[in-house]
């Protein structure tokens, strides 16, 4: 008969190979993101958001958010205003992943997003763990404040506009910096604060 201390072991190491391979198999499939006209186009947008087991609206406005442009939902596909390449779609729809998808304590996708008064929460299914999902966000909106006509900042250019400039995203704010391309770091002096919308010159 066998000592019910080993049947305890190998049912223990049993759930933790169960676990890894769960993660392992966790892989997004790859968006595939072509350019049509001044628009750039997600194929198989709905597939994406399927995997991950989120709405794709709520994928949509993150991404919008994240890229700093408008876009919308044609059938299966996502489209979005401005030219993207496939690295800055594909960084955009891990931070989703990751801000909104991925459990903090056990790394798994096995979520849910519940809401608790005002608070959206990140709740494993897998572990039992809970979290507020956007911390960054949260973090960023504060820097916002310091947005002001003549301040100096470090940028980090996310996009390009259709016009050819580069494109920050800060909270709720859209940031225009000349000249600059997509994953360049300028620093820059802003000269003019409308509404949303940020003008700048290299400081």
């Amino acid at each position: 008969m066998a000592d019910p201390y080993e049947e305890l072991l190998k049912k223990a190491y049993a759930n933790i190979t169960e676990i890894g391979d769960n993660s392992e198999r966790f892989h997004i499939p790859d968006a595939k993101v072509y350019l049509e006209g001044k628009t750039t186009v997600i194929e198989n947008f709905t597939e994406i958001a399927g995997y991950i087991r989120r709405e794709p609206d709520h994928l949509m406005k993150a991404l919008v958010g994240e890229l700093g442009t408008a876009g919308k939902i044609e059938g299966t596909r996502a489209v979005f205003n401005g030219k993207f390449d496939e690295t800055m779609i594909t960084s955009a729809i891990k931070k989703y992943v990751d801000d909104y998808v991925i459990c903090s304590e056990c790394g798994r996708p096995d979520t849910r997003l519940v809401k608790d008064g005002r608070v959206l929460l990140l709740k494993c299914d897998a572990c039992g763990g809970h979290r507020p999902v956007r911390k960054r966000r949260a973090r960023t909106e504060e820097a916002t404040n310091q947005l002001e006509e003549g301040a100096v900042m470090d940028v980090t250019i996310g996009s390009i506009s259709r016009r050819g400039d580069g494109v920050v995203k800060i909270g709720k704010y859209i940031m225009y910096v000349s000249k600059a391309k997509p994953g360049q770091t300028v620093k820059v002096r802003i000269t003019r604060v409308a509404g949303s919308i940020v003008f700048t010159e290299r400081a």
